[in-house]
């Protein structure tokens, strides 16, 4: 599991199933007046594009140990119905223990145990970079979601360049441990413009997040606006 900078909202996720676990608790509950604040804003750019959906399902992919997941449970509210799953046994326990009104799955990004548009919306947070192959993630998330995908990444190089600036993976050119994928602003949208029409774009300091209607798939559905 990557361990991630002070800045960072920590949302993770492993390519291989019982990989060792580390404490990611801390980087909520320890991550100060600048880090609060930059999560805050994060959470602020998700909340505004879902509010472009109105959804009434939604599953959140790679929760974590769920802080994410009780985020976005809130903001959700009681009538939507609201799940979320992670590739790691370890953190779905936790995760379970902190949101225990949330239906929370042991299941793979790669292979999601749902049907085609399950869920009006699928939100995928700080995933995609950790996957060597993310594409293919991508098009299960497209498969399962019916009108649309909340996406978000590290915006590089700025996610590097300010690991930089705090001394951190200096020997790395500041790459975070873990990600093994790194996209600009307008790399990210061309990555997911190839499965889904990208509609909205935010960029919250440093990451990127996007909001994606799933194109026309092989089964024939069409995205609901």
């Amino acid at each position: 599991m990557t361990c991630y900078p002070a800045f960072a909202a920590p949302f993770p996720v492993s390519d291989v199933p019982h990989a060792p676990v580390e404490d990611f608790a801390s980087k909520y509950t320890q991550a100060g007046p600048v880090g609060a604040f930059l999560i805050d804003r994060f959470f602020d750019g998700v909340f505004d594009l879902l509010g472009r959906v109105r959804p009434r399902s939604v599953l959140e992919v790679g929760c974590g140990e769920g802080f994410s997941t009780e985020r976005l449970a809130a903001h959700l509210g009681p009538d939507v119905r609201f799940e979320a799953s992670d590739v790691e046994p370890a953190l779905v326990e936790r995760a379970r223990a902190r949101n225990p009104n949330v239906e929370i799955r042991t299941e793979s990004a790669y292979a999601l145990d749902r049907s085609d548009d399950a869920f009006d919306v699928v939100v995928c947070l700080e995933v995609l970079e950790h996957l060597e192959r993310p594409e293919r993630a991508l098009r299960e998330i497209c498969r399962v979601a019916r009108r649309a995908v909340v996406l978000s990444v590290p915006r590089e190089p700025i996610w590097r360049a300010l690991n930089v600036l705090r001394g951190k993976y200096v020997a790395a050119a500041g790459n975070t441990p873990g990600h093994v994928q790194h996209w600009s602003r307008r790399g990210f949208v061309r990555f997911v413009g190839r499965h889904a029409d990208v509609v909205a774009v935010r960029s919250p300091l440093p990451w990127t997040q996007v909001l994606a209607h799933p194109k026309v798939a092989a089964h024939g559905r069409k995205p609901v606006a």
